[in-house]
């Protein structure tokens, strides 16, 4: 991230648009082609890594995959009038996943498709008035890297177990070192020295190879050593409105203000998103993130209708999607319809061992906890700031986590107004709520 002003207001974006001639957001027939390849090539990188994300929130793996599909579907749809961004591809964020096995572990999964549709009301309302650009003012991007660090080691430390995890039917021993477990460890090891290198080499230039290649090993792997398999349940999706079964007044005040920081930090990483977005666009067009906001709250509602996940244009995937060709939303619903096929047809995944998704997601957490390193732009305390913040996090957990951090960032800040420059009580909060004034006249 950089220290520029992300521009949020739409009627500044669509005045913009208007002076940059290129065509349809969602479909060009001149780029078709590209976009079909970058849909197929994305759809390769996105079915493994939505697998893992589903597994890490705690939600059936077939139902993660309906959400991708679903959103990308209305991602597509809404560029016909309303485009966000051009080559956004939407899908469930790592980041939201221990927010989502939070409350799947405190509401029950019954309950889940309610938090969803309030999650969606919430982001309807930050969509309707424009709010996003409050939030980014109230909650620093440093300590947004800081919470995503905090839960990308979360990731990590879930999935590292599976790549020393004996196949089904293996006894226990006691001795760690068992033939099988070896055998495991060794193909984890040559699995993920395989990808690193492969994702060093062609990451600027076919950044879907390294999952392909690591899935087709360990396919190939599994037909000569037993390996611990992905099995997907077919969870039989059906249509039913988001009515929740509280026994308590608390779940019910609980569930209001999860939803709430569910929407908020969905809401702060898809404007972030949309900010690397508009820079890797390879027509340099300006992303609406009201726009983009539209779009995924459309996307949640509907999405708790059938027990789904949140959604948002995640930026790897998006990335993905650019290097491999993508011009055009065109590239999304391919997306959207490759793997609405594994939706329907989840027997297929079946030949996924756990060792080669485990290295994938291991991966993405990493990478999430070495985002901390985007933060040294913002200075030395934006750096302490942001690790207290991710470790917070992890130890506490994200909401817990987040709220501690911002008191001890007012206090500090407090501190320094008021004993440091002589600054009054009063002319420190005057001037802080000022900064949102200011923002306001400058976008009207």
């Amino acid at each position: 991230m950089t220290n520029k002003k992300i521009n949020t207001n739409p009627e500044i974006d669509q005045n913009v648009a208007q002076k940059v001639d290129h065509g349809s957001a969602a479909f060009v027939a001149k780029y078709a082609g590209r976009d079909i390849q970058a849909g197929v090539i994305t759809a390769t990188m996105a079915i493994p890594l939505s697998i893992g994300i589903a597994m890490m929130s705690d939600y059936p793996i077939q139902v993660g995959l309906a959400t991708v599909a679903f959103a990308s579907f209305i991602g597509f749809l809404y560029a016909w009038f309303r485009p966000g961004n051009y080559i956004g591809a939407p899908g469930i964020a790592a980041g939201l996943a221990p927010i989502l096995a939070m409350g799947v572990a405190t509401f029950g999964i019954e309950n889940m498709a309610f938090i969803i549709f309030m999650t969606a009301t919430f982001q309807a309302l930050i969509w309707r008035f424009n709010w996003q650009r409050y939030l980014l003012m109230a909650v620093p991007p440093y300590l947004v890297e800081g919470l995503l660090a905090g839960i990308g080691l979360k990731i990590a430390l879930k999935f590292l177990p599976f790549l020393w995890m004996l196949p089904v039917g293996v006894a226990v021993s006691e001795d760690f070192w068992n033939d099988s477990r070896i055998q495991v460890i060794i193909l984890s090891i040559i699995g993920a020295m395989m990808f690193l290198a492969l994702f060093k080499k062609f990451k600027d230039t076919k950044p879907a190879l390294p999952y392909f290649a690591l899935i087709v090993f360990g396919i190939v792997a599994a037909q000569f050593i037993e390996l611990k398999m992905l099995m997907v349940e077919d969870v039989g999706l059906e249509l039913r409105l988001p009515i929740p079964e509280f026994e308590s007044l608390y779940l019910w005040v609980y569930a209001i203000f999860f939803s709430l920081m569910l929407a908020v930090v969905d809401v702060i990483e898809q404007v972030m998103s949309n900010a690397a977005i508009e820079k890797i666009d390879p027509l340099k067009r300006p992303c609406n993130s009201n726009n983009s906001l539209l779009s995924i709250w459309v996307s949640n509602m509907g999405s708790s209708f059938f027990g789904g996940m949140t959604n948002l244009d995640g930026l790897a995937k998006s990335s993905t999607n650019r290097l491999a060709g993508a011009y055009t939303k065109f590239s999304v619903l391919i997306i959207g319809i490759l793997i609405a096929f594994f939706v329907f047809n989840v027997q297929y995944l079946d030949n996924l061992p756990y060792f080669a998704l485990a290295i994938i997601m291991t991966f993405v957490g990493i990478k999430m906890v070495l985002g901390l390193l985007h933060v040294a732009t913002y200075g030395p305390y934006a750096v302490l700031l942001a690790t207290v913040c991710g470790l917070l996090v992890f130890q506490v957990g994200i909401f817990e986590g987040l709220i501690i951090t911002l008191i001890i960032h007012a206090v500090i800040s407090y501190v320094i107004f008021s004993k440091i420059e002589r600054m009054p009580a009063g002319t420190i909060v005057s001037k802080y709520f000022q900064k949102f004034k200011n923002d306001e006249n400058e976008i009207n």
